[in-house]
């Protein structure tokens, strides 16, 4: 193995090390993290939102895998439902503070929030990666999300984060 793979392989089982084990539920913010963050605006108004078709593929094999799967989101955007309904995962939208919602989420299915993956990229998302067991920014998050995380993915919001995390989220659940 080079040099530069082995470091790469070691960067790797670090953040896998850092997933809460198990890992119980992975909780995403929308804009930012399965968007690019930009918001496409119509002449009639009407808002659009270009997502990676890789997310949705991790976030169904996470969930396939037996993890809780949903989307935290301030924006009231029909979009965001749209898509959570698209991808089969639970979607809470409209609310300005996430924290209350993500703990009485874990609540109700039965666990703690040390065994919950927050993954945000703005200020609204500090207070849910900080409580997390595992809080996860996008590589191009604002510098508050960046400061709070436990680590940062290598990959921008909207272009294959999440599924970068999924599968570091099959990582861990691989290794018992």
């Amino acid at each position: 193995m080079t040099e530069s793979a082995e470091s790469t392989a070691e960067h790797l089982a670090l953040r896998v090390e850092r997933l809460p084990s198990p890992v119980r539920a992975l909780i995403c913010d929308f804009d930012g993290v399965l968007t690019d963050n930009r918001v496409i605006v119509r002449e009639d108004g009407l808002e659009s939102v270009v997502c990676d078709r890789s997310d949705g593929l991790g976030l169904q094999m996470v969930r396939d895998a037996g993890v809780a799967v949903g989307v935290l989101s301030k924006e009231r955007n029909p979009v965001v439902a749209a898509r959570c309904k698209k991808l089969g995962i639970e979607c809470v939208q409209g609310i300005d503070d996430k924290l209350p919602k993500l703990r009485s989420w874990a609540e109700r299915l039965g666990f703690g929030l040390d065994s919950v993956v927050y993954v945000g990229n703005d200020v609204n998302d500090v207070a849910c990666i900080e409580a997390s067991g595992c809080g996860v920014a996008v590589a191009d998050a604002y510098e508050p999300a960046l400061a709070a995380a436990d680590f940062v993915l290598e990959r921008r919001g909207g272009f294959g984060a999440v599924r970068e995390l999924c599968d570091l989220i099959l990582a861990r659940r691989a290794q018992g």
